[in-house]
């Protein structure tokens, strides 16, 4: 008896409807509409016009580490970060562990990777993280970029890392002032989430203006 084909045809055809059901997430966008990449330099900034600047680094007290915060003038683009993977992966996707790192020489003997810093009951968005070896020891140190509503390269930043099996906070960041007007990249529950954009900083000919 001849072997049938059934049976193998049945098979193919239910692996490939799994691997339909198992869409990547999307890609993210910059403000040019290309895809943001692992390793290029990006302006996060506000969405929307008089909402401030953009982010950098800042000290607000003689401790380090630094904490990224918000330049106060919307003309002021900030420092630019670079995106990494966990997977190493070469393409930005939403919902997608990530390191955040911004792009500057400091006077502290520090890396300017993000990470979350309990301070007085708030998790500030601070440097000195640590880059990669994803698990419960680096479970600060990893980011998401969501996609908002209503716009195509609108997005949130969020921490709700999936590179460790631990229980964590599940938030969007958003801007928390200070007691001195400093503007920090922050979780709450108490302020909103901060909408951005991402400009690639060699690109000068973006139709946002900052």
């Amino acid at each position: 008896m001849r072997p049938t084909l059934l049976p193998l045809l049945f098979l193919l055809t239910v692996s490939t409807i799994t691997l339909l059901g198992e869409a990547r997430p999307d890609p993210v966008f910059d403000t040019s509409g290309k895809k943001v990449r692992v390793g290029i330099e990006y302006y996060i900034l506000p969405a929307f016009r008089g909402c401030g600047g953009g982010l950098t680094l800042a000290s607000i007290n003689a401790n380090n580490p630094q904490f990224v915060v918000q330049k106060q003038h919307e003309l002021l683009k900030g420092l630019p970060v670079t995106f990494a993977r966990s997977d190493g992966k070469e393409i930005i996707r939403t919902s997608t562990d990530l390191n955040i790192q911004t792009s500057a020489q400091t006077t502290c003997v520090q890396s300017n990777v993000w990470r979350l810093k309990d301070l007085t009951g708030v998790w500030f968005v601070s440097a000195n993280g640590v880059a990669g070896n994803q698990g419960d020891e680096t479970i600060v140190n990893w980011f998401k970029i969501e996609r908002a509503d209503g716009f195509y390269n609108d997005y949130y930043i969020s921490f709700c890392p999936t590179v460790s099996e631990a229980q964590t906070l599940c938030r969007q960041l958003g801007i928390y002032t200070d007691e001195n007007g400093q503007r920090h990249l922050a979780l709450s529950d108490d302020i909103p989430p901060f909408r951005v954009v991402f400009q690639r900083a060699t690109d000068l000919s973006s139709s946002r203006c900052f």
